[in-house]
């Protein structure tokens, strides 16, 4: 019941307009570029203590205040450092999970130099080292929940299945897809149904595919679903393996760029001959997203729903 779950899990989450919406799907970081920063945090964090934490911009911790954030943080032990679809969580003892989102801007970097610039939140680990959260745009937010329960109850209303969980596959693109008049494109960026994708990936995923962004999801066959199922986890691998893709401000907790921006099939290559025909790479509008797809490979539906 609603009473049972904690006063912050009924807040709106912000972006750049205010009070709105659960996540900006459209930007990096996405899901390989957060997992790039858990991977090399983990093995730095699991374990220490946070000795202190400092939040240095108070809209970062909104609405809980700055104070009462550092004491529920602060002295407490990493016991495990985890990702949920574009959330990284700080899972400290006694089931408290510091929950953040990094946004469009956002980044954790670890023992910097004492002079970066934009940041909002540090953390002072018992080891000496610290990290901070820094963001130019400040639209990244941390959050503090109590609670396993309460805790799946926050991402159970705004995430859907992971792409590399064992349950995801064709059949469950097929669940999500029936019935749906949007844009295939515009379905792969819905956080509550599939978790992580966003406007890299998506253009990825449905170019190994072949599949037409603008396809009306309800009317993909199964044949294009089981392209679709696997091309979606290759392109996140591909992402992961390459530390993420930087295009604007994202780097890993050692201050390095992602390289997958050199290994985009469409995404961000208007013009560029297509790697498996050759055609140019077009540029449209899907969903009020820039979206790159290849003609010739990528030709729209025809025929009756499935």
């Amino acid at each position: 019941m609603i009473s049972e779950v904690p006063i912050s899990l009924l807040i709106p989450e912000r972006h750049e307009a205010g009070l709105a919406f659960t996540c900006l799907t459209c930007c990096v970081p996405e899901l390989p570029e957060v997992e790039t920063v858990r991977r090399k945090l983990a093995p730095r964090v699991e374990g220490r203590v946070i000795a202190q934490i400092s939040v240095l911009d108070p809209l970062w911790s909104a609405p809980q205040p700055t104070g009462h954030f550092e004491d529920l943080i602060a002295g407490r032990r990493v016991e495990r450092f985890s990702r949920r679809g574009k959330y990284l969580v700080l899972e400290l003892e006694n089931e408290r999970f510091l929950v953040m989102h990094l946004r469009m801007t956002g980044t954790l970097l670890y023992d910097p130099l004492p002079d970066t610039r934009y940041s909002r939140v540090e953390f002072n680990l018992d080891d000496g080292t610290r990290i901070l959260f820094c963001d130019p745009r400040r639209f990244g937010t941390g959050l503090v929940i109590d609670g396993k329960l309460a805790l799946a109850a926050y991402f159970s209303v705004r995430l859907g299945l992971e792409p590399f969980d064992d349950q995801f596959g064709p059949g469950y693109l097929a669940e999500q897809t029936e019935g749906r008049k949007v844009a295939i494109k515009s379905l792969l960026l819905d956080q509550k149904r599939i978790a992580g994708i966003g406007n890299i990936y998506a253009d990825e995923a449905l170019f190994r595919a072949g599949i037409h962004p603008e396809s009306e999801a309800g009317r993909l066959s199964p044949d294009a679903l089981s392209r679709l199922a696997p091309a979606i986890v290759d392109a996140l691998t591909a992402g992961i393996d390459a530390g993420g893709a930087t295009i604007d401000d994202f780097r890993d907790p050692d201050g390095a760029w992602g390289s997958y921006q050199s290994e985009f099939l469409v995404h961000r290559r208007e013009g560029l001959p297509c790697p498996d025909c050759e055609t140019p790479i077009s540029k449209m509008k899907v969903g009020g997203r820039g979206t790159y797809w290849c003609k010739s490979c990528q030709k729209p539906l025809r025929g009756r729903r499935r």
